[in-house]
């Protein structure tokens, strides 16, 4: 199985489609509720939300996600039964596999109701219309155009009595989002100095978006909390506690970072950990849902509802 402890949980959904082609006769026999096994539509329906539940027994790779719900749906056309279905849970992986498997099992238990009235049938095909949630749900190019600065915030870094590794692993998953890297900066924890760093990037830079590590702690030097206190214009709160509860579920002393985020004119501030663990943990969390604060930024909104791609027509009824 592979290792999706570093997923965020997110709301995911997927619908997948199915379908039999079967006689005209055998069509109507269902209508005409004809079919001596019983209502073929109703039984298969559970056979789908039993299939759903059951995927990961059936395929040993799928992880185990708690379903919140299953949806089926049967289309009758004159030679065929189209199957939709859709599925939904809030986790750390998607549901993609739990509509095919249900969709695929539905049809199979129609073929097996049906066998005894219809030798002409066959499964015409099974397919995923489309899958919602998760990371790659949220990369809508909100990284274009742009530009960020990091900012180490240690006494010890400034005074070159230890290596900086947090501030370079920022670096590198900003440029992995496809962010430009404006500036890289080391400051010591004196206030002044994390004061008017900030406020150049945010007056006179203009840079999109400034992550600072560092100096979030209760240590007697952890001034960066106080600092924003007094520079950012409007809080955004969310994103410090979206990392804290992501970085708690993993390690009981998330919950001692005093860090803070803000907007500053144009420019969005966010206090990071300092170490490079929960460095890691706050992007895990953060990004790339976070970049999506620059769109509203713009005055853009938020997005529509994602089109259901691929999705066949009905069937005649």
């Amino acid at each position: 199985m592979r290792d999706i402890s570093r997923k965020i949980v997110t709301q995911r959904s997927a619908i997948a489609w199915a379908e039999l082609f079967c006689s005209p006769a055998t069509i109507q026999r269902i209508h005409a509720h004809q079919i001596p096994k019983g209502d073929p539509l109703e039984v298969s329906k559970v056979a789908a939300i039993q299939a759903a539940k059951q995927t990961p027994q059936i395929l040993p790779y799928c992880h185990s996600v708690g379903l919140d719900f299953v949806g089926v749906e049967f289309r009758l056309g004159t030679d065929r039964i189209e199957v939709e279905v859709t599925v939904k849970a809030i986790d750390q992986t998607g549901v993609e596999m739990e509509a095919l498997t249900a969709a695929s099992v539905a049809v199979l238990n129609l073929y097996d109701m049906l066998k005894m009235l219809d030798d002409t049938m066959a499964i015409g095909g099974v397919k995923l219309l489309a899958k919602r949630g998760g990371k790659s749900d949220r990369r809508s190019g909100f990284a274009q155009g742009l530009r960020a600065a990091v900012v180490v915030i240690s006494d010890s870094v400034a005074a070159g009595e230890k290596e900086d590794t947090s501030g370079r692993l920022i670096c590198e998953r900003l440029q992995e989002e496809g962010l430009e890297l404006a500036d890289y900066r080391v400051v010591s924890d004196d206030p002044e100095e994390i004061d008017g760093c900030l406020r150049h990037y945010a007056d006179q830079a203009r840079v999109n978006l400034v992550l600072t590590t560092g100096g979030t702690g209760f240590g007697p030097r952890d001034n960066t909390p106080e600092v924003m206190g007094r520079l950012i214009e409007r809080e955004a709160a969310g994103i410090v506690e979206a990392a804290r509860a992501y970085g708690q579920a993993r390690t009981p002393h998330s919950m001692l970072s005093r860090g803070r985020a803000g907007i500053r004119g144009n420019t969005l501030i966010v206090n990071l950990p300092g170490s490079r663990g929960g460095v890691a943990e706050s992007l895990d969390a953060l990004l790339p849902g976070m970049l999506h604060a620059f769109k509203m930024l713009r005055g853009e909104g938020h997005d529509e509802e994602h089109p259901r791609d691929g999705r066949r027509g009905s069937a005649d009824s």
